[in-house]
Formats: structure tokens, sequence, C-alpha cells
């Protein structure tokens, strides 16, 4: 990572939001705005550039999701570039794929000037005390309060409260295909449980949603990263 000053990536589809974060920037010290851009492709070709620390991360992009930006720069960069998801998606499937890719930081839409300040300040004053290039994680704190609340002694869901299209045998069957500690691609689970990828997809979606299927990545190999997926005990 270069030099004692940030330099930064803002990536987001809105202008006037692009405008007002990079005011809010400014106030903030240490950092330096390298550029702001509005599409998937143009944040993953700049932050691929090893002169970016930092790249402050939308999820609703015009050509292709924040997750697929992660995606790109997890694979040429892997942990040489911070990434702080700023966005109003906060669904399960899509906080824990960033948290997957171990953001910094998820700051949900709308938020104040002084919370976007004492964020990126926070963030500065933890980057110099860890090693060059080291993926890190959220807080268990600040996860729980981006994911819907949940308490730990509920029950598991009922055939009723499933969503439409989705049934209580099937969901069995595509729990019980899940290993409580190796995770496992939608094809290996498909075959495991004679299910069809998308039918698999979907039930992985439902439980990864409500905490009973964690969700992570495998970087490196050569082609698009796969998503993994494991029973949570």
């Amino acid at each position: 990572m270069s030099g004692t000053r940030i330099r930064t990536l803002l990536v987001d589809d809105d202008p006037a939001v692009l405008r007002l974060h990079s005011a809010y920037l400014r106030d903030v010290e240490g950092f330096d705005l390298v550029a702001a851009v509005r599409t998937g492709t143009e944040g993953a070709r700049l932050a691929a550039d090893t002169s970016i620390d930092l790249v402050l991360l939308d999820m609703n992009l015009p050509d292709f999701s924040g997750i697929e930006v992660l995606h790109r720069l997890r694979l040429v960069r892997e942990w040489g570039v911070d990434v702080m998801v700023i966005s109003s998606a906060r669904d399960g499937f899509t906080v824990r794929q960033a948290l997957a890719a171990h953001v910094v930081g998820y700051l949900v839409k709308p938020f104040t000037k002084e919370a976007f300040v004492a964020r990126l300040t926070e963030y500065r004053d933890e980057r110099g005390a860890r090693p060059a290039e080291t993926p890190i994680g959220l807080a268990q704190g600040e996860i729980d309060r981006l994911v819907e609340p949940r308490t730990a002694t509920a029950a598991p869901p009922t055939p009723a409260a499933l969503p439409k299209g989705l049934a209580d045998s099937t969901l069995q069957t595509i729990l019980a295909a899940l290993h409580p500690t190796t995770p496992a691609t939608v094809q290996a689970i498909a075959e495991a449980s004679g299910a069809s990828r998308a039918t698999v997809r979907r039930y992985l979606g439902y439980l990864a949603d409500t905490g009973q299927a964690a969700v992570s990545h495998r970087f490196g190999a050569r082609g698009r990263p796969e998503v993994l997926y494991r029973r949570v005990a």
C-alpha cells in the first residue's frame, strides 16, 4: 500500500452522491481522492491499479453489482486493496457476500457526514496498525447491526414460515447436503442432493439469508471466483 496518505476511489452510480461523498472525503485528514466513477467496469479497472489503497464501493451499479467488483479485485490484487461498502443494500445475502470478501466497513445509506467522517477516521487509524495486504473482517457487533436481527435460541423455520415456492422437504434435503465445516460449490450440493443447480441456488439464498448457511469464496484460481456454502451448526 502506498505512502502515508490513503489514495481513495469512489464508485457509485449516482452523480449527486459522488459529489457529496467527494466533499465529505476532503474533510477527512489523510485521504486523497484519486477518482470518482459511476460503473462497476470503471471501478474494477481503476481499483486494479496498485496505486489505489481504498475503494468506497456502492453495491447497486448499472452494469454489474458491487459484489462482482469485489470478486474481480480479490482476483487481481487479493488483499492489496481495501474496500469499504457504502450502499443502501443491507439484505442478508449481499451483506454476507461482502463480508466473505473481507470488506473493512459497511456504511448503510443514508448516513450523516459525521458518521462518514467517524468511520473513515477509524479506518485510517486502524490501517496503520496492521500488516500490509492482510485480510481483515468487520467486528461481530458491526455485522450484527447490518444483518436482520435474529435470536440465538429461535426455532428453525417451520414449513408455514417458508417463502412461497419453497418446500420444507426440499429445504431439508439441501440442508442435509451441506457440511458444517467443509464448504461446497452449488454444483457439488446439487449432485449430493439430486436437485437442479437453479433449485439449489434458490434454497441456498434462503438459507444464507436466515443464517442457516455461511457463504465464502475461493479466490486465486483462474476465471470467476467460486461461491462456497456450508451449514451453520
